[in-house]
């Protein structure tokens, strides 16, 4: 791959042209749909906070989805422990509810009316957040860990990549059992190849992109 330097808002602004292309703009009534994947040491809600901006600033209406708040119950996430990996990559993550409350409504002829998230996984609860109306020809922008393994219909995707060493240096201690199941999905998945464009991050305050790719 090759790499250019650039500033996270830099970033933003180019991502958010690519979106405003012409060329690239949904049907009438339609939505755009953006993940921005990485582990939670990536800090993926970065970089959906500046290109909701960049996106405003077009006077394009954007909504950002994190995907832990979609998270599902304890009960089904620790049902074989609490660090199971292969509970954390298949289970933990709510995909299902993520199909139906906020793809389906984007999806042509879909109401736009997206649930923002569903569960709190701090009380373990239901969030009963009012569900979010993103005006036709808004953006989508969904955020968070092992995105691109589920066929999800975005229409551009970025891939935060940390090196294994950055991983486990910027992975706080309590959730390091995670990191064999990222190097899994790396090896699974293969992100870096999936996404149409993918970002460097060992080092956050000096972040490097392979650019937007032509598929």
């Amino acid at each position: 791959m090759q790499w250019e330097a650039i500033t996270w808002q830099r970033m933003a602004e180019r991502l958010a042209g690519h979106l405003d292309d012409p060329d690239r703009a949904p049907g009438p009534g339609g939505w755009q749909r953006v993940g921005i994947d990485g582990a939670p040491a990536a800090e993926t809600g970065v970089l959906a906070g500046e290109l909701a901006e960049a996106l405003r600033l077009r006077g394009r209406p954007s909504l950002v989805v994190p995907a832990d708040g979609f998270l599902r119950p304890a009960s089904l996430r620790f049902e074989f422990g609490r660090q199971d990996v292969d509970s954390y990559l298949g289970g933990w993550y709510d995909t299902a509810a993520l199909w139906r409350e906020v793809f389906g409504p984007t999806d042509p002829g879909g109401s736009g009316r997206v649930l923002p998230d569903l569960w709190d996984p701090e009380t373990d609860r239901a969030t009963r957040s009012p569900y979010a109306a993103l005006p036709p020809g808004g953006v989508l922008l969904v955020h968070g860990p092992l995105l691109l393994g589920h066929w999800f219909p975005f229409d551009l995707s970025v891939h935060i990549r940390l090196s294994a060493g950055a991983l486990a240096r910027r992975t706080e201690e309590c959730a390091r059992w995670t990191l064999p199941a990222f190097a899994r999905y790396e090896a699974d998945t293969e992100p870096a190849s999936a996404a149409d464009a993918v970002v460097r991050a060992d080092d956050p305050r000096h972040p490097a992109w392979t650019g937007i790719r032509s598929r």
